[in-house]
């Protein structure tokens, strides 16, 4: 059954390590493509090159690895568990509490002194405090959620929730200095090269506990898709089953929110290529399919926004959205069935 899939698994990896390599070989400081792989393996003479490969341009693209497959499967679990193709990773308000968090930090720095300021605008600071935002955004939706049955009622509560932090954010955006609102506006274009080795090594391991919650509910997602009455009669356990994507999802699209900012497109639009190249709903070959293809996508969009022999660098939201919003609406015009 699933030996038809293996080119295309096969393709999907083959681009993968290229446009890895790709990404790492790009950026302000031209390196020749030998002295990339000499790097690799230690045995470069440049220090200065080993040292732009190794601490900055390799988390950088593990960073755009594991956000685009990250976001993917995100979309995909969302996609599924509402049954609506419109549906993202942050439909649950999750990039909403983490903006709020990030907002009370950036624009209400200004409310303390000195000392406090610098502190509660230190890198640290903006990610914890991005996590706790859509962290408590996620618990205020899992507690209604459980007093409610209704699946879409669920979406529409956390579309609810989404619309009231930011309207406290543009309220703190009104009171706030240029300084801080500039500060607030270049979190929002999202970044991939802020992150160290040992803040990847974080993000890794919280990336992984949602992959593995994902991997637990694939069962569950493929009953979800014949509809929930259905799956009720299969006996799965809906509430159980709902909570565990929920969860697996804030985790996934949290964490990458509060460490790369808030990135779109990808969320909503990598699981709709999937499906049209791989022509399936079966969960057990969308999810690998999804994490391949999101890797690559935003991959792609990190080399692109590195604008090659330049010494700037695009915002990375910008980039996502520009080359994929034209593609989704091709690929969605070229084949309408959804896979729901």
């Amino acid at each position: 059954m699933y030996i038809k899939y293996t080119y295309p698994f096969l393709s999907l990896i083959a681009l993968l390590i290229i446009f890895f390599f790709v990404n790492i070989s790009l950026g302000s400081v031209s390196i020749p493509t030998l002295e990339i792989f000499k790097s690799l393996v230690g045995n470069i003479e440049n220090e200065s090159w080993q040292y732009i490969i190794q601490n900055y341009r390799l988390p950088k693209a593990f960073t755009a690895i594991l956000v685009g497959s990250g976001l993917g499967i995100s979309g995909l679990l969302m996609q599924t568990l509402f049954r609506n193709p419109l549906a993202g990773p942050f439909v649950l308000g999750i990039s909403s509490g983490a903006s709020l968090g990030v907002a009370l930090v950036i624009l209400g720095s200004g409310l303390f002194g000195g000392v406090f300021a610098s502190v509660l605008t230190s890198k640290w600071s903006i990610v914890v405090a991005a996590s706790l935002g859509s962290f408590l955004v996620l618990l205020a939706v899992m507690i209604v959620s459980s007093r409610v049955r209704d699946t879409m009622a669920i979406l529409i509560i956390g579309l609810m929730f989404g619309s009231i932090t930011s309207a406290v954010v543009s309220v703190l955006s009104y009171f706030s200095s240029a300084e801080e609102l500039q500060q607030y506006v270049f979190w929002g274009f999202g970044s991939l090269g802020n992150l160290s080795w040992n803040e990847l090594l974080i993000f890794f391991l919280i990336y992984t506990a949602g992959i593995v919650m994902t991997i637990s509910s694939i069962k569950g997602l493929n009953t979800l898709l014949l509809g929930e009455n259905y799956a009720k009669s299969l006996g799965l356990n809906l509430k159980q089953s709902r909570l565990i994507i929920i969860i697996a999802t804030s985790l996934l699209a949290g964490t990458i929110t509060a460490f790369a900012g808030p990135i779109a497109f990808i969320g909503l639009a990598i699981p709709h290529m999937t499906r049209q190249v791989f022509h399936t709903s079966n969960h057990k070959i969308l999810l690998p399919a999804v994490f391949l293809f999101g890797g690559i996508v935003m991959l792609i969009c990190d080399s692109i926004a590195q604008l090659p022999t330049s010494d700037y660098t695009l915002p990375i939201n910008a980039i996502t959205s520009l080359i994929g919003a034209p593609v989704v609406i091709w690929l969605l015009t070229r084949k309408r069935k959804m896979f729901f």
